[in-house]
């Protein structure tokens, strides 16, 4: 039996077949501007870009469309209110500056002069994230063309950071600062990507992060090991000591109370997770590494999507020249990084390390526990009624089953969560050999335009959920 016909797709289809190169043309002249947020001579041009993409967004059709102001990188909002008072609120999250890019990091063209060569764009920005912030002012167009609408079919806003690749040391801020205009009943992010190119898929959650420094100080000078090894406390022994007590013999981080409330995998999640096909060989062949190691009873896409971890980033103290030097170093240092999982708090993670640290040191040794700012996670239900609506929108672009992923690096994406008390839902089409951060980074112009098919669909999608939760008894 053949399938039904669904109009709405083939005059989307046509809508951005229509206008695709008008819509490529206008991408190519925001790449050429190189938004570097992390290189101060770049800071006019990170302006220049907030404001090209403000005027493009009116251009567009949102009537509102501002650059707002941080101590830092300037952000861009945009806001589209529908025509249904009743209509949901959504908030697309991106970002519009860049990671460096120089020719002689092993370009094979200029970063900033954007390259189509076959089916791909290539440009510093093409995947991370302009792209796909940018696939959404064509989705818009074509969902008021399928629909007939004059306003889209939800109240539609944009926050488009300017900091995301230097830290978004001022997002939180901003956000807490503009929490009424930005109050929302969905989130949607669109800085992610699928599994790969034939295969859609849909991001639940991402992880959050909490890093530290401990400081181990002992004798108040560097001392003859002579003289005095073996009968004073050495400050490079208990930083071993500390590494060596972090996991236990089954991979498993040993701080007491590290996994309270943690949200465990359901077995549909372990399920789905299993679907996607996933090449361990080549899995670490990426990783540079020859074997795979974690928390015993989880798969490696288990430990890096659903499981805390706690890594150690680096280890000093003591003599580091040639040839050697016998002291009793004077202090040593520690730097850890934990990333968290829905349920965990960072307040009570940083707690929890540095009582753990104070009992591990033996007296003598001043123990000094350093936290940078934390970034919380987030995790969505795959039966929440948005995340089906992101699902069904993919699925008509995509005319494949949709699958499910998690991100196991952070970002801003739980403070929208945190903040505004929304769901954060995950919209990206970018595949792993894009290469973001990378020489040569690059967008498959077929996935791109799925993204802005996806987009087109979306908010239908969204509105439509809404009013079916408002109809049921």
């Amino acid at each position: 039996m053949s399938k039904p016909v669904d109009n709405a797709v083939s005059v989307v289809r046509t809508y951005i077949q229509n206008h695709r190169a008008a819509f490529l043309d206008d991408l190519m002249q925001w790449l050429r501007i190189p938004s570097v947020s992390a290189q101060p001579e770049h800071t006019a041009d990170v302006r220049r870009s907030a404001d090209w993409l403000a005027a493009r967004l009116q251009g567009t059709g949102f009537p509102t469309a501002e650059v707002w102001e941080t101590p830092g990188a300037p952000a861009v909002f945009a806001e589209w209110p529908s025509d249904d008072p009743e209509a949901p609120t959504v908030l697309v999250y991106g970002h519009h500056d860049v990671q460096p890019a120089a020719r002689e990091d092993g370009w094979d063209t200029e970063p900033f002069q954007p390259v189509v060569r076959g089916n791909r764009l290539h440009a510093r920005g093409a995947a991370d994230d302009k792209g796909q912030v940018f696939f959404h002012t064509l989705g818009v167009r074509a969902h008021l063309a399928a629909t007939g609408r004059t306003a889209p079919a939800v109240h539609l806003k944009m926050l488009v950071e300017g900091e995301e690749e230097s830290g978004s040391p001022h997002f939180r801020a901003l956000v807490e600062q503009h929490a009424d205009r930005l109050a929302a009943d969905t989130v949607i992010i669109s800085d992610t990507g699928m599994w790969d190119e034939d295969t859609p898929t849909v991001c639940t959650g991402m992880r959050g992060l909490a890093e530290c420094e401990i400081r181990l100080h002992g004798p108040t000078q560097d001392i003859h090991s002579g003289s005095f090894g073996g009968a004073v406390p050495n400050p490079a022994t208990a930083a071993a000591r500390l590494v060596a007590a972090l996991h236990d013999e089954h991979a498993r981080v040993a701080v007491p109370g590290f996994y309270d409330g943690v949200v465990e995998l359901t077995d549909r999640e372990r399920a789905l997770f299993a679907e996607l096909p996933f090449d361990e060989r080549s899995w670490l062949a990426t990783a540079r590494s020859t074997a795979t190691h974690g928390e015993a009873g989880y798969t490696t896409l288990e430990r890096i999507w659903a499981r805390p971890t706690a890594e150690v980033n680096g280890i000093g103290g003591g003599y580091q020249g040639p040839g050697s030097k016998t002291v009793v170093p004077s202090s040593a240092r520690v730097k850890l990084s934990f990333r968290l999982v829905a349920g965990q708090d960072p307040d009570h993670i940083e707690k929890a390390v540095r009582d753990w640290a104070a009992d591990q040191v033996p007296d003598g040794i001043r123990c000094e526990v350093v936290f940078g700012a934390a970034t919380r996670p987030c995790l969505t239900p795959l039966d929440h009624p948005a995340l089906q609506s992101v699902v069904r929108a993919m699925g008509r672009a995509f005319d494949k089953p949709v699958r499910f992923t998690r991100e196991g690096g952070s970002g801003p994406a739980a403070d929208l969560q945190d903040v505004l008390g929304a769901p954060v839902l995950f919209l990206g089409v970018s595949v792993p050999s894009d290469g973001w951060h990378a020489p040569n980074e690059k967008i498959e112009l077929d996935l791109l335009l799925k993204g802005v098919e996806t987009s087109a669909h979306l908010w239908g999608e969204l509105a439509g959920s809404r009013r079916e939760a408002h109809e049921k008894p």
